[in-house]
């Protein structure tokens, strides 16, 4: 079973280009936290692809979905987006209002099954939380929620697996503080690795 991983920074996490097939082709997020769990259970019955790219808005994974994943024929395809829509226009002017990111992703989504009809959706929810990038705008920031909600709905249009993400993050941060999880309130520290990947395989189980 190929599953490939499709985002921006939170699931690219420093992966290795050169080396995409290795085991630093995982990056240091949460794919390699379920790759790990996948591959213990079953060392032959999954390839992982991390297609991940920093600073990716969802105009981006359109733009490169035929080489990173058409051409790549996955199983199943679980895709993270959302917060650089918001935050590259906070701080460039250059983001995705929320009816152009609903319209692109549901494009994307569409030609996608008719390339891939067998293909599994899993849809990540997009989060954030009040951290050292974010808390000077966190007003802005709070935009994600309205992205999540359509993340959620075009997910139900689509037949894919939605994977919640945003209740846990806030609980946790609320319990132990935001940088255990999220260390700049986007990215994923090594605990907040482990929690959206042990989200991920949860949904998976399912499908």
């Amino acid at each position: 079973m190929k599953i490939l991983f499709f985002g921006d920074s939170i699931t690219d996490m420093g992966r290795n280009r050169e080396s995409p097939n290795s085991v630093w082709g995982y990056g240091n997020g949460y794919v390699a936290q379920v790759a790990g769990e996948l591959l213990l259970e079953n060392p032959t019955g999954y390839q992982l692809v991390n297609r991940g790219i920093s600073g990716n808005r969802v105009v981006d994974l359109y733009a490169r979905i035929k080489a990173d994943v058409w051409n790549e024929q996955p199983d199943v395809l679980s895709i993270l987006i959302g917060v650089n829509d918001i935050w590259h226009e906070i701080n460039y002017q250059n983001g995705v209002e929320l009816d152009r990111f609903q319209r692109v992703y549901r494009t994307m989504l569409a030609e996608t099954k008719e390339r891939i009809p067998n293909v599994k959706l899993m849809l990540l929810e997009p989060f954030v939380l009040k951290g050292s990038a974010t808390e000077a705008r966190f007003n802005e920031f709070t935009e994600v929620y309205e992205y999540a909600k359509a993340v959620k709905e075009i997910a139900k249009e689509f037949g894919a697996t939605f994977v919640p993400l945003q209740e846990k993050l806030t609980a946790a941060s609320e319990k132990f503080g935001v940088e255990p999880y999220l260390y700049d309130g986007v990215h994923p520290h090594i605990a907040g690795a482990k929690l959206i990947a042990e989200e991920w395989l949860s949904a998976f189980e399912k499908i």
